[in-house]
């Protein structure tokens, strides 16, 4: 299964400069905007090419399903401090919100809780949740409790051993993310599929 990705810009790597295409007419069918020249096409869970989207779809669109974002498509954010906010925080569960609240719980009061490995995993998977609504496509470990661990294998983040360049490529990882304007994120991608997308 083929996807474009059309976006405003496309930065190959998280800190360099925006790529886009040339001006479009804003009308009908220009989906993201004026500026909406530059896309991504992912076949399956690599990148198959990364550039200006009239070609891309004169070269793809036939047999590829187009999803357009009204933002910036860039490699993804990097969580250096992984460990600490799924090893050193509880998520809370939703259920729990009345007694906990909603933010992570850390200190003396995580601390006073009867924390299971069970209890951990549910932890873990709520707080990658919460890195995916960032954009965050990899993070730092090493994860030392069992449950923890295995959520972060099962997510599909990539857990580095420092910060280490990532660049979009054809043929590379399909680890992306979508930022709007005001840097919020739009859409997180790992190997391919969408784990985040605001509503």
């Amino acid at each position: 299964m083929l996807t474009i990705h059309r976006v405003r810009a496309v930065r190959l790597v998280a800190d360099g400069p925006e790529h886009d295409g040339p001006e479009r007419d804003g009308g009908a069918g220009a989906g993201a905007g004026a500026g909406a020249g530059y896309a991504v096409v992912v076949e399956g869970d690599r990148f198959a090419a990364v550039g200006p989207y009239d070609e891309l779809f004169a070269q793809y669109g036939a047999r590829a399903r187009v999803r357009e974002w009204d933002g910036v498509l860039t490699p993804g954010r990097y969580e250096p401090e992984g460990a600490a906010l799924l090893e050193a925080a509880y998520h809370p569960d939703p259920r729990e919100a009345d007694a906990l609240g909603s933010e992570p719980v850390t200190g003396e009061a995580l601390a006073a809780l009867d924390m299971t490995e069970a209890r951990w995993g549910g932890s873990a998977r709520r707080g990658l949740q919460r890195l995916m609504a960032t954009g965050t496509t990899a993070l730092t470990g090493p994860f030392r409790r069992p449950a923890v661990r295995t959520a972060v294998e099962r997510s599909g983040l990539q857990e580095l051993a420092g910060r280490i360049p990532r660049a979009l490529a054809a043929g590379g990882p399909a680890h992306f993310a979508v930022f709007a304007e005001d840097g919020s994120c739009l859409a997180t991608a790992l190997h391919g599929r969408l784990v985040f997308r605001r509503r």
